[in-house]
């Protein structure tokens, strides 16, 4: 079974920048995905990508989330600007039932 391995999560000021990476130890054929669960509350769909490229986004990113990714490198990026507090969680890489570690994001001043 594939695995899955976020990095790049950390402290940032609002209005910053972060990059999120997934690395899968195999090539990944299907959508893949970025999901986020702040505490308290229910993890929820931040953005995917299917193979073919196609996204979709949360209408809380819409506009500051990127996601891409590279085939070649069985990697998935998130590019999150004009970060939020609300943007606060522990962010999540998802294929299929498989889910990665978690990374975290804490976005105060």
């Amino acid at each position: 079974q594939v695995q899955l391995v976020e990095s790049g999560g950390g402290l940032v000021q609002p209005g910053g920048s972060l990059r999120l990476s997934c690395a899968a130890s195999g090539r990944i054929f299907g959508i893949m995905g970025w999901y986020r669960q702040a505490p308290g509350k229910e993890r929820e769909m931040v953005a995917n990508i299917g193979r073919t490229g196609t996204t979709n986004y949360a209408d809380s990113v819409k506009g500051r989330f990127t996601i891409s990714r590279d085939g070649t490198k069985n990697t998935v990026y998130l590019q999150m600007n004009n970060l939020k507090p609300e943007d606060t969680a522990v962010y999540y890489c998802n294929t299929g039932i498989v889910w990665g570690q978690g990374t975290q994001v804490t976005v105060s001043s």
